[in-house]
C-alpha cells in the first residue's frame, strides 16, 4: 500500500482559512494548533502556515493586551483578491505599453539600415577604416617608451626611488653609529654580521648619473649609437 501523499503549503494555506472562513471568530495561535489537525494539518506546521497567511493580508493579526488574535473573513479575503488582481491588470497594462514602445523604437532604428550596395559599401569601408586605425594604434604603441610623458614619468619615479634608497643608507649607518657606541665590546661581531648582510667597506650612499634628454637620446638611434 502507497504512503498518503502529505498536504503541500497551498493546501495547508487553504485549510486554515477554512477555520476562519467557517467560523468568522477570533483564535489565538494555540487555539489554531488544536483545531489545525483536525482539517489535517499537523500542530507543527500551524505557525507557519498563519504566519504565511498573515504575510500575504489574507489573515489579520494584533495584540489585545497580552495576547495575540488572529482573524479572517471571506469578505476580507475577497478585497485583497481584488486588489491584487487590479494591481496585476494594471502591471500588466504598463508591460504592454512598454512592449509596444520598444517595437515601435525597433522600427525606427530598422529606418535607413535597409541592405542595400550602397550600405554594403559604407560598412565596407568603415571596416576598412577601423582596420587602418588599429594598425595604426599598434604603431604607435612600438614608440611609447620615447614618449616625452612616460619619459618624465620615469624619471621621477627614480628619483623618488633614489632618495629611498639614501635615505635607508643613511638610517643604516644610523643603526651602526648606534650599535658601536652602545656595544663597543661587540665590535668584531658587529663587523661579522654587517659583512653577512651585505654591509661591506665600499658600502654608501647611491649617486645618480645625469639624465640624458630625450632628444639626445633620439639622436643617438638615428646614428646607430646604443
Amino acid at each position: 500500500m502507497s504512503k498518503k501523499r502529505g498536504l503541500s503549503l497551498e493546501e495547508k494555506r487553504e485549510r486554515i482559512l477554512q477555520i476562519f472562513y467557517e467560523s468568522q471568530d477570533f483564535f489565538l495561535l494555540k487555539e489554531l494548533e488544536k483545531l489545525g489537525p483536525k482539517k489535517g494539518v499537523i500542530t507543527q506546521s500551524v505557525k507557519d502556515v498563519v504566519q504565511s497567511l498573515v504575510d500575504d493580508d489574507l489573515v489579520s493579526k494584533d495584540k489585545i493586551g497580552t495576547s495575540v488574535y488572529f482573524w479572517s473573513l471571506p469578505s476580507c479575503a475577497g478585497n485583497q483578491l481584488r486588489n491584487v488582481q487590479r494591481k496585476l491588470e494594471s502591471d500588466l497594462q504598463s508591460s504592454k505599453k512598454r512592449f509596444s514602445e520598444l517595437v515601435d523604437q525597433c522600427n525606427e532604428l530598422k529606418k535607413g539600415r535597409e541592405e542595400s550596395d550602397e550600405r554594403e559599401e559604407a560598412l565596407a569601408e568603415l571596416k576598412a577604416i577601423e582596420l587602418k586605425y588599429n594598425e595604426l594604434k599598434d604603431e604607435m604603441g612600438k614608440y611609447a617608451d620615447n614618449d616625452p610623458a612616460a619619459f618624465d614619468a620615469m624619471k621621477k619615479a627614480i628619483d623618488i626611488a633614489h632618495g629611498a634608497a639614501n635615505r635607508w643608507t643613511d638610517n643604516i649607518f644610523t643603526l651602526r653609529q648606534w650599535c658601536s657606541n652602545n656595544f663597543p665590546e661587540a665590535k668584531e661581531q658587529l663587523e661579522h654580521m654587517y659583512k653577512e648582510v651585505g654591509i661591506t667597506d665600499d658600502f654608501d650612499y647611491l649617486e645618480l648619473s645625469p639624465a640624458i634628454p630625450l632628444h639626445a637620446v633620439g639622436d643617438q638611434m638615428l646614428e646607430g649609437n646604443p
